[in-house]
């Protein structure tokens, strides 16, 4: 015969526990001010908007693309925690509907492109007076951390730049108030002029008169050489206005193969920029943050494939050119957002993109360079706010199918089960307390929405709880008609033996959410999301409630004399028994 251990004869501080956890979660809520759940796009309404995709030659895109698309834009919204956010493709046409009101920046933040391209500047121009520009000698900054995969430049590399690298040659505004460089646990030196572009130290006493007194551009004036340089890019390039900012970003995809012509992001100069060596697709994970010992927020890439060496080539070539070939620009949906020096070559496939960010802009560029450039350019071609006025009428009906089943259960074991119908009534309360908590907290911190396939699921979950239960009463009642074990020594004899049936089902059932919810999309996913965390909650109520609260009224006379309504009376146990009796043994 098993005997009651230490743990399983001290049932109040498992109530304790439970109660802790309820209280704790409690807690979460009121601290995030989290009273309701939130709701899904069919409860409560939402933003629709559609994506038209628009290709270089204006022909209907392949449907290889669109594909590609959705599946990004789904990682997207997975990864900007958009519970119950539906992409799908419609025609030639892409819809992304995403729950609440006045989400519509938030979809078109989804639905950025985020086409990067990085280029070798072959010439610029200022589009805005230099007024107020100022150089100074360099200074060394502060040491950022290291990735410990890349080495610190050398001192080698550092003196070879300075000859080519002129402060006061450059545009200005954001668009080279950046930097792209190799991480580096060496100081480095800062320019601290307009912006804080990183530069390489003054032009070495070799340097010739003229190249020292060389004065900052002015507004108009071309940098650089056009040799080389497609005539049609030329063409637009002097006809581009960047003052204007109609002109900037306006949608036009930019061949990765051809050369280009476009406007900072800021409208502060015009480039003409060489074809992409590295593009988007070669990302192999991006990142915000801010290292130690800097203080602004940066994104860091790596890259994979061919992208290691191409970014490795790109640098090299940059490195020895001459000014402005020695910058690299980066392009993110046509507009030019950066255009570094390259201070030496970086080897190893890693870079930071720095650039005046705060914490929103970095992740968000972050986030749409991690989850992938869409194949297609899209325009925004209509939004719409969603009625939830039929998803409020599916809610109310679901709520009665639960609430009559809820009730059906309840009446169901206080007949069968007499006293011990308790026991399971107020299981089922506890299992909802936590149930309710659970979607609250997890509302407020990964923005999950309770939608109706999620109701269902909650509803299901009913019959899957009310199961475990009714494993666990009729063990007890089975040792004690097998073993005529008193009720104490069954609740824990009885509780070994169910114990394991209860958890290979529970686990049989979560198995078959997670795979429903990884292999489904919409609703399905939902609804297999809501099994899967009442299943959970279900072993929570199972091993920290049902168990100790029987083993608790197992020590009251009411229940261990076998009272006539407790559910343990002699006259229900030996009619039992006459029923499973059978008539060679009578």
């Amino acid at each position: 015969m098993a005997r009651p251990t230490s743990r399983q004869s001290r049932p109040g501080r498992t109530l304790l526990a439970l109660l802790a956890l309820i209280l704790a979660m409690g807690g979460a809520m009121a601290l995030q001010k989290a009273f309701t759940p939130k709701l899904a796009l069919d409860l409560a309404g939402g933003t629709t908007v559609t994506l038209t995709p628009k290709t270089l030659d204006d022909k209907p895109p392949s449907q290889e693309a669109l594909d590609q698309a959705v599946n990004i834009l789904r990682n997207r919204v997975n990864g900007s925690g958009l519970s119950d956010a539906e992409v799908a493709k419609t025609g030639d046409n892409i819809v992304i509907s995403v729950p609440g009101a006045g989400q519509k920046e938030t979809v078109e933040k989804i639905g950025k492109t985020a086409e990067l391209r990085f280029r070798q500047v072959l010439a610029y121009e200022l589009t805005q007076p230099p007024a107020g520009m100022t150089t100074e000698a360099p200074k060394p900054s502060g040491s950022p951390s290291a990735s410990p995969s890349q080495p610190a430049a050398s001192p080698k590399a550092s003196s070879k730049a300075s000859p080519k690298a002129s402060p006061s040659a450059s545009p200005t505004g954001k668009a080279l108030s950046s930097a792209l460089t190799e991480p580096t646990t060496s100081p480095s030196p800062k320019a601290t002029g307009r912006g804080n572009a990183k530069a390489t130290p003054k032009p070495s006493p070799s340097a010739t008169p003229s190249a020292q007194a060389t004065q900052p551009p002015q507004q108009g004036q071309l940098v650089g050489s056009t040799e080389g340089v497609d005539p049609a890019v030329l063409k637009q390039f002097q006809q581009l206005d960047c003052r204007d900012p109609n002109n900037r970003g306006q949608g036009v995809q930019d061949d990765p193969n051809k050369q280009y012509a476009a406007c900072a992001d800021d409208g502060s100069a015009k480039f003409i920029l060489d074809v992409a060596k590295v593009v988007g697709t070669d990302i192999d994970s991006a990142s915000a943050g801010i290292p130690q010992g800097r203080t602004e927020w940066i994104v860091q890439l790596s890259f994979k494939g061919k992208g290691p060496a191409e970014w490795s080539k790109l640098t090299t070539q940059a490195f020895n050119s001459p000014e402005p070939r020695n910058q690299v620009a980066i392009v993110l949906d046509g507009v030019v957002i950066s255009a570094p020096r390259i201070i030496n070559p970086i080897p190893g496939g890693q870079a930071e993109i720095t650039g005046g960010f705060d914490e929103a802009s970095a992740t968000a560029l972050a986030d749409q360079l991690k989850y992938g450039a869409l194949p297609l350019k899209f325009v925004i071609g209509s939004a719409e706010t969603v009625s939830s006025t039929l998803g409020t009428d599916q809610l109310r009906g679901g709520l009665i199918a639960g609430l009559i089943g809820l009730l059906l259960v309840v009446v169901y074991c206080l007949l069968y089960y007499r006293g011990l119908g308790i026991v399971a009534v107020l299981s089922l309360v506890v299992a909802s307390i936590i149930t309710y908590e659970a979607v609250c907290v997890l509302g407020a911190n990964i923005n999950f929405r309770l939608s109706l396939p999620h109701i269902i699921g909650l509803v299901v979950s009913i019959g899957i709880t009310a199961d475990s239960f009714i494993v666990y009463f009729e063990r007890i009642r089975d040792e004690m008609k097998e073993g005529r074990r008193s009720l104490r020594a069954a609740v824990e004899v009885a509780w070994v033996r169910a114990r394991r049936t209860i958890l290979i089902a529970d686990a049989v059932m979560f198995i078959a959410a997670v795979v429903l919810y990884f292999l489904a999309v919409g609703g399905v996913a939902g609804f297999a999301f809501a099994m899967g965390l009442t299943t959970l909650i279900d072993i929570i109520v199972v091993f920290l409630f049902t168990k100790p609260f029987i083993a608790l009224l197992a020590r009251l006379k009411f229940f261990a004399k076998g009272h006539k309504l407790s559910g343990l009376d002699a006259e229900r146990m030996s009619a039992d028994t006459v029923r499973t009796t059978t008539p060679q043994e009578a």
